[in-house]
């Protein structure tokens, strides 16, 4: 029996480094972890999305995206058959961003966002925090290093002007209770993982080893 192949997209900042917790029956699927390609200022996500097209070797594979790689996901598999899309810290559709997202989205309020010196306010904290909040801020640092302007401002963009406004078919959703980015309260149709924030693929990895292979 063929292995059934799974492509994993990271979220925004982050490699597919989130996933190194994530265990599957390498006899059974046959795993496919892809990063951020490098981004274009004036390129928009359904001109990005098409790049990845050729990077994608497999017929109907399973797509799995986590935050901004679940739209990522999504937006492939509007392109090319899939088996299923499983998206996890994201949402089905901009009706589920928080009122602050349609916000900056409307006033432009993103663009003066100061993702220039994002490096520098979190080595300035680093310094300055206790030794129990710099574990932490490694974790960060391990996990979330892709922090450049013009990828960070490209992502904001393109995430607040996502044009999907309803749900996708054939769209598994896994959403945490206490999410800090996505509320839980806004989000429609979703299996619910107690407790689980915007890391949980990190924090919550057990329950991902125990269910995504039943899922799929």
């Amino acid at each position: 029996m063929s292995k059934i192949p799974i492509y994993f997209f990271p979220g925004m900042s982050s490699t597919s480094l989130i996933f190194e917790h994530i265990f599957f029956d390498e006899s059974k699927y046959e795993l496919v972890f892809l990063e951020w390609l490098p981004v274009e200022k004036k390129e928009n996500l359904d001109q990005y999305t098409q790049r990845y097209l050729p990077l994608i070797k497999h017929e109907n594979p399973v797509l799995i995206g986590v935050s901004f790689g679940g739209i990522l996901a999504q937006e492939i598999s509007k392109l090319i058959s899939v088996k299923k899309t499983i998206i996890i810290s994201s949402v089905r559709s901009n009706k589920e961003f928080p009122k602050l997202f349609h916000f900056a989205r409307k006033t432009g309020l993103y663009k003066c966002l100061p993702t220039s010196m994002v490096n520098t306010i979190f080595g300035w904290i680093k310094k300055t925090a206790s030794a129990k909040r710099k574990k932490r801020l490694e974790l960060y640092d391990r996990y979330l290093p892709l922090r450049d302007k013009k990828y960070l401002d490209w992502a904001i963009r393109e995430v607040l002007k996502w044009k999907q406004d309803y749900a996708l078919d054939n769209v598994v959703h896994i959403h945490g209770t206490r999410d800090e980015i996505f509320p839980f309260k806004n989000i429609k149709s979703a299996i619910t993982i107690e407790g689980g924030t915007h890391a949980m693929i990190i924090t919550k990895y057990k329950w991902f080893n125990n269910n995504l292979e039943t899922l799929i």
